[in-house]
């Protein structure tokens, strides 16, 4: 199958859109794969968040937990063939539906992110953007006891915490006007903001193939591209475990880890693209 991969896009200008699976191992689960599926999460809401201040405190304290394993996953060897691939000029551009930075992290050099970054945070009610690294020392200054709390990593940064501990959280709040601060991503419910979606469509359009890796494509968000890659007869294949919304669009589908996939499709696209 990887063969067949190289064939669909060697000597092609090739867009990438990634989802989770391509960052579970380095660490980070994902919603949808082959075990969380089975298991029945509840991510946070965007109307939850921006309205209802329990929730929010609910959030920053599973957050506060999970926030120092999050930061400190590394990329991984499907993440750096990537970026090998963009340094080679085979890629037209990479759009992530990942919050992690960890394309950033492996030398990719233009990444669009769809849903943002949870380094990144800002206040709801005036703007103002702050790290989210800096909150998490104010956020465990304010709640010391929890420095050395541990609890299970789920997905996009968030821990899994007993509902009596979340209730003695103290929140932080926006250090220019004490408003609600919100990490800068796109929640469940929410909306990416049209510029991002101009721009990864034009990623899209710009090249003759795209790939997509580690993601079922369940969310509109990532599934329209493939969608409309179909629509302008532009190539599509899909490295993912299990089944994906994009499927029936795909001239090629690959059931395999990120990891194993991306180095060997990155060695052969690059080196013959040196030969050429």
């Amino acid at each position: 199958m990887i063969d067949a991969l190289v064939t669909l896009l060697r000597r092609k200008r090739v867009a990438v859109l990634t989802g989770a699976g391509i960052s579970t191992e380095s660490g980070i689960p994902d919603y949808r794969g082959p075990v969380t599926k089975l298991r029945a999460r509840n991510p946070i809401q965007h109307h939850a968040f921006v309205t209802d201040a329990e929730a929010r405190r609910r959030y920053w304290a599973r957050a506060t937990v999970g926030w120092a394993r999050f930061r400190g996953a590394e990329p991984n060897d499907g993440h750096r063939a990537l970026a090998a691939m963009e340094r080679a000029g085979v890629l037209t551009g990479l759009v992530t539906q990942n919050v992690d930075r960890l394309h950033q992290r492996a030398g990719q050099a233009t990444v669009i992110e769809l849903h943002g970054a949870l380094a990144d945070v800002r206040c709801l009610a005036c703007g103002a953007h702050e790290d989210r690294e800096t909150l998490q020392h104010r956020l465990l200054v304010l709640n010391p006891q929890w420095v050395e709390r541990t609890a299970e990593l789920a997905p996009d940064g968030d821990a899994e915490l007993p509902l009596e501990l979340v209730r003695a959280f103290r929140v932080a709040d926006c250090l220019h006007c004490g408003g609600a601060l919100k990490p800068d991503v796109v929640f469940f419910g929410g909306n990416v903001a049209r510029p991002v979606v101009d721009a990864a469509y034009a990623v899209v359009e710009q090249s003759e193939a795209l790939l997509v890796v580690g993601t079922s494509l369940t969310v509109f968000s990532g599934y329209r591209f493939v969608r409309r890659a179909a629509e302008k007869g532009i190539a599509v294949a899909i490295v993912n475990i299990g089944e994906s919304r994009g499927d029936p669009h795909a001239a090629l589908r690959v059931d395999a880890h990120a990891g194993q996939v991306l180095p060997a499709l990155a060695r052969a696209l690059v080196e013959g693209r040196g030969t050429e």
